[in-house]
């Protein structure tokens, strides 16, 4: 679709604040708190951003992107190119970061990755649920949405250059029963999180990442066959190309969009056979089900894959 931006403030250093709504007025589809868009920006490229606003606020859609020096091009664009009344391509929201139920939640966020976690704050909040956020930051200056946030008693704000890297030590000192914990931030940020989580309750910690998590696998890649379930085609995979690039190559239609794991937008149904994750979306209890995956990145353990395509 096709959504008209009509703001673009700074809301923190290397940060803008894209505010995008229907050319006609309309209302922009509906989303949850842990949502995330496509916009397609120059030449095809294609990014990822949280939605950051209010899910209540049919008018508009809101995500924040912080400029990467070193990145591909993407936040380049959109700091320096994207102008208020540009037309933009932006995909439906989708959503691989869900709020679960909960007794508790603690949300812990990391520059930029404060953007998929100020809905879930904002909708705990309203909902009177028993929440704490933790948000750390390189300066005061750099974090996004810190004055909207620091008013609250149940946020800890933490910028590096006051009190040194989060502690997370003490965040996360002993597995509080019925706590769900939710962070988005820096890969180091996220490993650290996961680390002192792995005593805590199974299920209790949901991340999301901007890069794809390294995957440790065994050996290289083998050859294998997909079944495609509704034409009965049998396509061999072979261990140098994914099984997108053959789907494509053989002209067959599957939504993509990061080619790396970390969106969520090629999610494919498994029939039957055994998948050999290597997303950086799916939690390790939805990896076990073994009843989906993301077919950009991931393989298969099994001499067949049966797909619902």
């Amino acid at each position: 679709m096709k959504l008209l931006l009509d703001g673009k403030e700074t809301v923190a250093d290397g940060v803008v604040l894209l505010t995008l709504r229907c050319p006609d007025g309309g209302p922009v589809p509906a989303w949850a708190p842990g949502a995330h868009v496509d916009l397609e920006l120059a030449d095809g490229v294609v990014r990822q951003y949280s939605l950051c606003g209010d899910p209540a606020d049919t008018s508009a859609l809101k995500v924040a992107v912080l400029r990467e020096p070193d990145g591909r091009g993407g936040s380049r664009h959109v700091h320096d190119v994207l102008a208020v009344g540009d037309l933009v391509d932006v995909s439906e929201p989708r959503n691989h970061f869900e709020l679960v139920e909960a007794k508790r939640y603690l949300f812990v966020a990391g520059g930029i990755g404060i953007t998929p976690i100020l809905p879930m704050v904002a909708w705990a909040e309203a909902a009177g649920h028993d929440w704490q956020l933790v948000y750390g930051g390189r300066t005061r200056s750099s974090m996004a949405f810190l004055d909207e946030l620091a008013r609250r008693d149940n946020v800890l704000v933490r910028p590096q250059d006051e009190y040194g890297l989060l502690d997370l030590e003490a965040v996360l000192a002993d597995p509080a029963p019925g706590t769900a914990v939710y962070c988005c931030g820096p890969e180091s940020l996220l490993l650290a999180v996961e680390e002192r989580c792995a005593g805590w309750p199974r299920g209790t910690l949901h991340v999301e990442r901007f890069s794809p998590k390294t995957v440790v696998t065994q050996g290289e890649p083998d050859e294998f066959e997909v079944e495609l379930a509704r034409t009965g085609v049998v396509l061999r995979v072979p261990a140098g190309n994914s099984i997108l690039d053959v789907l494509e190559n053989e002209g067959v239609s599957v939504l993509s969009s990061c080619r790396e794991g970390t969106c969520g937008t090629c999610e494919t149904t498994v029939l039957d056979g055994v998948p050999e994750h290597r997303d950086s979306v799916l939690t390790a209890e939805e990896q076990e089900c073994a009843d989906v995956m993301m077919v950009c990145v991931s393989r298969s353990r099994s001499p067949r894959l049966v797909l619902d395509l």
